[in-house]
């Protein structure tokens, strides 16, 4: 055997090892606990068999912490609420949304304790409501807190992740909160709904969640990420397909249950809370098309509140459309 030719060899065996270690390397995804068609399909190997990864879905309690792990390099994609993604493109973190998770309807609300003396948006002046601040419930409270003619000051806002909010509602030591599924769905059974997320965005305050993608990790790896969101949207389109099918002893309905920590029995009803768009309408100007407008009157309302210190005049770098048009094809 030459020198050369061993050389090659070697070279080549190098070069097989790296594409093995790559392959392997685990892919880290950050999610949150919503109970969604989705983490039925996450259940499964599905996303991990379409993209070829091997798929670490990290739950977080807030976009906050969404924003930090992918500021860090720790997380490439995320799902991440329109509220936290407009701040995080202010701040410049290196993302992209690609595509839609949800738009939020009443599976965002403002829950007020019975006996609390809340009937209305405007009760709230005086009340200590909880809100996990940074997220799309916060800033969903703050445009119906706007819309009521009230400022922050007016009410006591205290900033708390979800099973801190479930734990103080027990306690007695809040008045209201701004919350989603599962905790909604618990603190209901003592609490009376006064407005959804659904309400404040036709005040003016739309809010969704969507998936975003560090942007040169989604340049590098598009046929992955095209895969990834068709079996997204294959998992909401099979809800789509037959919503009423989805009752407690379903099996996609269970297993969202067992990762999610949600009542099978409270799922049917808390998916009805959520608006799942299919891909190919997303790609239209209503919502791809529409989203950098939405990232900068969220931006700009957020500044205006002094939740940011800085808004950017163009937010159009922050959305990719190319993965959810392959997507479609």
């Amino acid at each position: 055997m030459t020198k050369l030719l061993k050389t090659m060899m070697m070279g080549t065996a190098a070069l097989a090892l790296s594409a093995v270690s790559a392959m392997a390397e685990t892919m880290v995804i950050a999610t949150f606990s919503d109970p969604t068609p989705m983490n039925a399909v996450r259940a499964t190997d599905a996303f991990e068999k379409a993209t070829g990864w091997t798929i670490e879905w990290r739950v977080f309690d807030s976009g906050t912490d969404v924003i930090a792990a992918m500021a860090s390099g720790d997380v490439k994609v995320a799902e991440l609420g329109s509220s936290p993604l407009a701040i995080a493109a202010s701040q410049g973190v290196d993302l992209q949304m690609f595509m839609l998770s949800y738009a939020i309807g009443e599976s965002e609300s403002l829950i007020a304790h019975n006996g609390s003396g809340i009937a209305s948006v405007e009760d709230l002046k005086g009340k200590r409501v909880a809100v996990p601040v940074g997220s799309t419930a916060h800033y969903s409270l703050m445009g119906a807190i706007a819309h009521a003619g009230l400022t922050e000051a007016d009410v006591t806002i205290m900033s708390m992740p979800p099973d801190q909010i479930a734990a103080a509602w027990d306690q007695g030591t809040i008045d209201a909160a701004f919350i989603w599924p599962p905790v909604q769905t618990q603190i209901l059974q003592t609490g009376t709904r006064i407005v959804g997320a659904n309400q404040t965005a036709e005040w003016g305050y739309p809010t969704f969640n969507a998936w975003v993608v560090n942007k040169e990790f989604a340049a590098e790896h598009q046929a992955e990420m095209v895969a990834f969101a068709k079996t997204m949207d294959a998992a909401n389109q099979a809800y789509l397909a037959d919503p009423a099918a989805w009752t407690a002893d379903n099996d996609s309905v269970k297993a969202i249950a067992n990762l999610t920590g949600a009542g099978a029995d409270q799922i049917p009803e808390i998916l009805k809370g959520y608006t799942f768009v299919p891909l190919a309408d997303q790609v239209g100007d209503k919502w791809l098309g529409n989203a950098a407008n939405v990232m900068k009157s969220t931006a700009d309302f957020l500044k205006a509140a002094g939740r940011i210190d800085t808004v950017v005049d163009d937010y159009t770098p922050f959305v990719n459309t190319e993965i959810a048009v392959e997507a479609t094809k």
